[in-house]
This record gives structure tokens, C-alpha cells and sequence, in this order.
């Protein structure tokens, strides 16, 4: 049989998607952006709490946010969905019972604050010290100064970076499925996997991933929007006659008399 009509029939039989689709975008899109989603709001907690700790002056807060960066950025991420969900799974169920989830939102989010952690600290150290020294000058304590002034430039500068994190978490959301999902639990990934398991084709696999391309490429423009705004600020905005007609403020007549 020729490779190209072998190719065509094993991703690309529309029917096998048509039978797919219903269920991707009522199941697994939903369960793809709860994992995600909530992944990256607790990472992004965890990974601040671990961007102070690493600038901190003291070693007892430093060293232990440099190794914990450390190993869990070292660790195949399927490894530690695999040690949190399996290894916490007796204390799962006596607070949660059987349900996965919880553990695989854990276990995304502490590989998430590992990368987010880095990230927010290249961004808090990219802040000029003078701005540091400025904030105390004026009174503020460290931890004002930093909370007030530091962090918030910080973060803002690093954005671009951080929508890349979740890009990451958006994709390594498939791999929850190692932890044994029922039907209602399933993410993208795992429904297309099961209905190319039944059918033998591989189709549905091939239309999951069209969905994390729908949900991955947008979020690339945006980091790239963002990189812009932030790089080159605001379009200047033309003045019209309108603004000639307004009144000019006290001190500027003052200064024109």
C-alpha cells in the first residue's frame, strides 16, 4: 500500500474525528483547562514563595528554595506525577477519596513553581537596587519595599516568560492520565488515546492534538503582544483639535505670562 494513502487513513479519517469530537469538547477540554488552570495559579504562589526564599540572606530560606528548584526541575515530570500520585495516594483518600485530580493538579503545580520560581527571581533581581535603596529612603521596611515596589516590576517584566510556563502546563496536563482517570476525568489526551485504542486509528489522537494547537498558538501571540508592550510601551496617541480647545492647567499660564 502506497505510505501516503497508509498515512491518510491512520490520522486523517474525518468520521473517526466526527465520533471524537463531542466528547473532547465537553470532557477533555474542560478537564485539560481545570488541570492547567489551577496548576498554574498554585505554582505561581508556591514559585513567588520560592523566588523571595532564593534572594533571601539567609541560607536557611536560600538553600532549601535552591534545592527544591533543583530536583524538581531535574525530575521527568512524569516521575513526579507518578511519586505525588501514587506515593500520596493513601493520604489522598482519606481526605479527598479516590479522585486523582487533586494529586495531579499537586504534582503539575510543584513542577510549575520550580520553573515559575526561577522565573520570577531573574525578574525581581533584573529591578534596579537604586529602586530598593529609593523605597527604604523613603521609609518603607524591606519587606514593604519589596512587596510595593520590587516584586511588582518584577513580575510584570517576567510576564512574557510566565504565559510560556503555562503554554508548558497546558501540555504536560496529558500526562495526568498516569494516574488512572474514570471516563468523566479524562483529559484530551487520555480520550484520544481510548478511542484510538477501540478503533484502531489514530485519528482522535491526531484531532487532540489540533485542540492543544487551538489552545497552545493563541497564548504564543500573546506572550509575544505582551513582549512588545512591554518592551516598547503604549502607541503614542495623536493629538486632536479637540485637545487644542482645552484649557491649559494654572501653572502653565502662569508660565506663559
Amino acid at each position: 500500500m502506497d505510505p501516503l494513502s497508509t498515512l491518510w487513513e491512520t490520522f486523517f479519517d474525518w468520521e473517526a474525528m466526527g465520533e471524537a469530537l463531542p466528547e473532547m469538547l465537553t470532557v477533555g477540554l474542560p478537564n485539560t483547562l481545570i488541570l492547567a488552570v489551577s496548576a498554574a495559579l498554585l505554582g505561581s504562589v508556591l514559585g513567588l514563595l520560592l523566588a523571595v526564599a532564593g534572594i533571601s540572606r539567609s541560607r536557611w530560606l536560600r538553600w532549601p528554595a535552591r534545592v527544591y528548584t533543583d530536583v524538581f526541575r531535574g525530575l521527568p515530570a512524569a516521575a513526579t506525577i507518578l511519586l505525588i500520585g501514587v506515593g500520596l495516594a493513601p493520604l489522598g483518600m482519606q481526605v479527598w477519596g479516590p479522585d486523582p485530580y487533586p494529586l495531579g493538579i499537586l504534582a503539575l503545580s510543584l513542577i510549575a513553581a520550580a520553573y515559575i520560581g526561577e522565573i520570577f527571581r531573574s525578574g525581581i533581581q533584573s529591578v534596579e537596587a537604586a529602586q530598593l535603596e529609593g523605597a527604604r529612603a523613603l521609609g518603607f521596611s524591606w519587606g514593604d519595599a519589596m512587596r510595593l515596589v520590587i516584586i511588582p516590576q518584577g513580575i510584570r517584566r517576567v510576564l512574557p516568560a510566565w504565559v510560556n510556563q503555562l503554554i508548558a502546563l497546558i501540555k504536560d496536563s496529558s500526562l495526568v492520565y498516569f494516574l488512572g482517570l474514570v471516563a468523566s476525568q479524562r483529559e484530551l489526551f487520555r480520550i484520544g488515546q481510548d478511542y484510538a485504542a477501540t478503533t484502531g486509528n489514530e485519528s482522535a489522537l491526531l484531532l487532540a492534538g489540533l485542540f492543544y494547537l487551538a489552545l497552545t498558538v493563541p497564548l504564543t501571540h500573546v506572550v509575544n503582544w505582551i513582549d512588545r508592550r512591554l518592551r516598547h510601551g503604549r502607541p503614542a496617541v495623536a493629538p486632536t483639535d479637540e485637545d487644542d480647545d482645552l484649557p491649559l492647567p494654572a501653572t502653565v499660564q502662569g508660565d506663559r505670562r
